[in-house]
């Protein structure tokens, strides 16, 4: 079992406005079927978290916001699309050309 396990156990109890106790953790370990528990963890990290404003953690990194930038096309991506543009407007010219001999034809 990993120990990031007894910190959503914290957080649920935080959740749900329960008091982070040691017993808590190891309750909600339990009730999810943990098998080991280690006792002196839970009370490290009840302690370590008595020590946070848990509501202020997640209010930071909630409001965070996530800069992305678009990636910039390469010069292979540009000539490729160039290549489209140039095939769609062949394919248009020719279409117009089929339908002028057409036209000529049954006019």
């Amino acid at each position: 079992m990993t120990n990031i396990t007894y910190i959503y156990a914290a957080l649920i109890l935080h959740e749900n406005k329960k008091e982070i106790t040691p017993q808590g953790i190891i309750e909600i370990l339990k009730a999810a079927g943990t098998q080991e528990i280690d006792e002196g963890f839970a009370k490290a990290v009840a302690s370590a978290l008595s020590k946070i404003n848990i509501e202020e953690i997640k209010t930071k990194t909630l409001v965070t916001p996530v800069t992305t930038t678009a990636p910039t096309p390469t010069p292979t991506e540009e000539k490729k699309e160039e290549k489209k543009e140039e095939k769609k407007k062949e394919e248009k010219k020719e279409e117009e050309e089929a339908i002028s001999g057409l036209a000529a034809l049954f006019g």
